[in-house]
């Protein structure tokens, strides 16, 4: 526990059997809860993992109350309690190993391989059930340092932020640690998610090196993450549609310890992308629409329409330029007022955006 809050850590493991001792081993001794979620492993991670019960030890912690209406006015409580119940339907199945009720090692083992994403979303639920006040999540691989946890954690215990996330950008070995590709392809997708989150002064966007709150983590529809290694993009887009305040803490970037990397680059920024541009409307709509009318979901939309409109005008003037003819000045004014039109609205749309958002994001 920190400052009388309860600790978890949230660790997706897929073929880790020689990584995971050195992320339990390491692990700090304020952590109440490690959830260790195994999904589906073809090694030996699980055997490996089960071995911790006893040198990790017990501890027991007191249970959160959360204050609840009665009689009349329990309704709305006794709702969302059949819902957060209905919610287990939509998690993969699992088997859950814990030998005892105050050990500090639980194992969730997934009967099929779901992705990091997938894993992640059922040790959330796991600490949710639970009532963890701060759950934070690590890798399997040994790539995050257990010694910054405290510092991720402190924004979300001293109620700061919401939710506070690593930044490995942040630290001053980046450019020479992190791998050139990855660096490009992280940097490239952290400018898209700033767009598609509204978190625009947000970086070092696919880090899963993150610490939410109760209140965070019961924000956003776990089930619902998305199931691979776009999934810290995903969270990053629910949590602002949520409303969640943001702390970016500084990490150091950390690699070549003996973790052996799935990911591949080309197959992972395509998928990404896609999904952050059905989540950057999927934002505009329920925030700017749904929860409260926005003059910038009309912008916003009012700029594309121009720009798409001005698309047919464009490819005309071009053709008629290749072929050595000139372009009708009709034709010439119209490309030029739709997309002058479009391009400013979509600046004011995006600088109204910027400064709704500043109020999430926490230094």
């Amino acid at each position: 526990m920190i400052n009388n809050k309860t600790i978890a850590v949230v660790i997706p493991a897929y073929n880790e059997e020689k990584q995971i001792g050195l992320v339990l081993e390491t692990m700090p001794d304020y952590v109440d809860r490690i959830i260790l979620v195994n999904d589906c492993s073809t090694d030996n991670t699980k055997q490996v993992t089960e071995s911790y019960f006893e040198k990790l030890g017990s501890r027991e912690i007191p249970e959160m109350t959360i204050p609840k209406n009665k009689g009349i006015y329990s309704r709305a409580d006794e709702i969302l309690e059949v819902i957060r119940k209905k919610e287990s339907e939509y998690f993969p199945e699992s088997t859950v190993n814990h030998p005892e009720k105050d050990n500090r090692l639980v194992v969730i083992s997934l009967k099929k391989n779901g992705g990091v994403g997938s894993a992640v979303s059922v040790g959330y639920k796991w600490a949710k059930d639970n009532k963890i006040d701060c759950t934070v999540s690590m890798d399997g691989d040994g790539q995050m340092d257990p010694s910054e946890l405290k510092d991720l954690c402190l924004p979300v215990i001293n109620n700061e932020a919401d939710w506070a996330k690593g930044n490995r950008f942040a630290h001053s070995s980046a450019p020479f640690l992190i791998p050139r590709k990855r660096f490009l392809g992280n940097a490239v997708l952290s400018i898209l998610t700033k767009i598609a989150s509204g978190y625009w002064e947000i970086s070092d966007t696919q880090t899963g090196y993150a610490a939410l709150s109760y209140k965070a983590i019961s924000s956003i529809k776990l089930y619902k993450l998305y199931k691979r290694y776009g999934m810290p993009n995903d969270r990053i887009i629910k949590l602002n549609i949520a409303g969640c305040t943001l702390k970016e803490v500084p990490v150091k970037p950390v690699y070549d310890i003996g973790e052996k990397s799935t990911m591949r680059i080309r197959k992972v920024v395509r998928p990404i992308a896609w999904l952050l541009f059905k989540s950057f409307f999927k934002r505009i709509w329920i925030k700017y629409l749904y929860k409260s009318f926005h003059p910038l979901f009309i912008l916003y939309h009012f700029s594309f329409i121009l720009l798409l409109l001005a698309i047919p005008y464009g490819i005309k003037i071009i053709l008629l330029v290749i072929e050595g003819l000139k372009a009708n000045p009709v034709t010439v004014m119209a490309f030029m007022f739709l997309f002058i039109s479009g391009f400013q609205s979509l600046m004011f749309a995006m600088w109204m955006d910027i400064q709704d958002n500043q109020r999430l994001y926490k230094n």
